[in-house]
C-alpha cells in the first residue's frame, strides 16, 4: 500500500471532530472545507485541509489516491432544530442518488427544484465514492436522513461494499452526552459493523464473559465539577453569530452555579443532552432549567481535547463545536473500520 493512497479524505470536515478521532488512532486526514473559520480552526489544530466547495470539488484528480472517506454534511436542513426543510426535499435527494448510481449527474437541476439547496449536500459522500473507490467510507448525519443512508447503502452494496446504518448513541462510547446520530459504516476489504459500546446507562454486574461496560460519563463529571467546586465562568457576549449578546443571559449561569451545588440535578446523574450548533444552553424547562455554557465547556462535553483551538469570535467557536462529530465517538466508529496496517497519510 503507497502512502498516497493511505490518505483520508474528509467532506464537510468542520473543525476537525473526525480528524481528532484519526489522530487518536495514529492516522491523519485530508479535509474539504469552505467556511474560512472552520478552516482557520483546522490549521492551528495541525490539520491538513483544502478550502473548497464540497459539491463543485472535482472527483477525477482523486482516483486511485484515498483509502478511505468521511464526511458529515450539513444537517441543517433535515435537524429537528431547523426548519425541517429537507423533509420537502426528500424525494429530490433520493432522485439524485438514483441518477448517481446510474452514472447520470442531475444534481444542478433538482438542486434548482430544492426547497432548501443544502439538502442535495447530503448525497455527495456518494458521488465521490463511486468516483475515488476507497476501501473504506463512514457517513455521520442527524437521525431523519437514516432513510437516505439507507438508500445509499442499497448503491454501495452494488459497488461492492459491506455496508451497516444505524443510529448510535455517543453516550454508550464514553462522550458526556446522549447524542443521536446516524451512520454509514462501508468497507470492501472486511465486513462493515457498528462499534461495541464501551459505556451503558445500566451497566449491570461483571459476568463470567468478561466486565461490565463502564457508566455513561455524567456532565459533572466531565465538567469537573466534583473536583473543582469552583463557580461557573463570567458570561460574556458573543452568544450569537455575529457576535451579538448572549441569548440566554446571566440567569442561565445563575441557574448553572445552582446545579454545580446541588449534587441531585439531572447533571450528576447523566450526560449532557444534545449539544446543537449554537452550543449556548443544554436541558430545558422539563430537565430543571437551561444550563447556559461557554465554548469550552460545550467542547469538553463533545469531547474535545482540552484547548483545542478554535478560532472567531464566541458565536462562531459554539457554531463549529455543536455541529462537530465528538472525537471520542469518530474514534470508535473507525477502529474497527480502518486497517491496522494502513500507513499514516503525508
Amino acid at each position: 500500500m503507497t502512502a498516497v493512497r493511505s490518505r483520508v479524505l474528509d467532506l464537510f470536515a468542520g473543525p476537525g471532530g473526525w480528524s481528532e478521532g484519526l489522530r487518536a488512532l495514529g492516522l491523519r486526514d485530508v479535509g474539504i472545507e469552505n467556511d474560512v473559520i472552520a478552516c482557520a480552526t483546522r490549521a492551528a489544530a495541525g490539520h491538513a485541509t483544502i478550502r473548497a466547495d464540497v459539491a463543485a470539488y472535482p472527483t477525477a484528480p482523486l482516483r486511485g489516491k484515498v483509502a478511505g472517506l468521511i464526511a458529515s454534511p450539513p444537517c441543517q436542513t433535515f435537524s429537528a432544530a431547523g426548519r425541517r426543510t429537507g423533509a420537502e426535499d426528500m424525494e429530490l435527494c433520493h432522485q439524485a442518488l438514483e441518477d448517481l448510481a446510474r452514472g447520470r449527474d442531475t444534481r444542478d437541476v433538482l438542486r434548482d427544484a430544492c426547497a432548501d439547496a443544502r439538502s442535495l449536500l447530503v448525497v455527495e459522500p456518494v458521488r465521490y465514492a463511486l468516483a475515488v473507490r476507497p476501501e473504506w467510507v463512514a457517513l455521520e448525519e442527524v437521525p431523519a436522513v437514516l432513510c437516505l443512508f439507507r438508500h445509499m447503502a442499497g448503491i454501495l452494496r452494488g459497488a461492492g461494499y459491506s455496508v451497516w446504518t444505524g443510529v448510535l448513541n455517543a453516550a454508550d462510547y464514553g462522550v458526556p452526552q446522549t447524542r443521536r446520530r446516524a451512520f454509514l459504516l462501508a468497507s470492501r476489504i472486511r465486513p462493515a459493523s457498528p462499534p461495541v459500546p464501551t459505556h451503558a446507562e445500566n451497566p449491570g454486574p461483571d459476568t463470567l464473559f468478561g466486565p461490565a461496560l463502564k457508566p455513561w460519563v455524567t456532565m459533572a463529571d466531565a465538567l469537573g465539577w466534583g473536583y473543582t467546586k469552583r463557580p461557573a465562568p463570567t458570561i460574556t457576549g458573543g452568544g450569537a453569530g455575529t457576535g451579538g449578546a448572549e441569548p440566554l443571559g446571566n440567569a442561565s449561569r445563575k441557574a448553572m452555579r445552582a446545579a454545580m451545588a446541588d449534587p441531585h440535578h439531572w447533571a450528576w446523574k447523566r450526560p449532557a443532552y444534545t449539544l446543537s450548533g449554537t452550543v449556548g444552553h443544554v436541558g430545558g424547562k422539563q430537565t430543571g432549567g437551561h444550563l447556559n455554557l461557554e465554548p469550552e465547556e460545550g467542547a469538553c462535553l463533545q469531547s474535545f481535547r482540552k484547548g483545542y483551538p478554535f478560532q472567531g469570535n464566541k458565536g462562531q467557536r459554539s457554531l463549529q463545536i455543536g455541529n462537530a462529530v465528538p472525537p471520542l465517538l469518530a474514534t470508535a466508529v473507525l477502529r474497527p473500520l480502518v486497517p491496522l496496517q494502513m500507513e499514516v497519510a503525508a
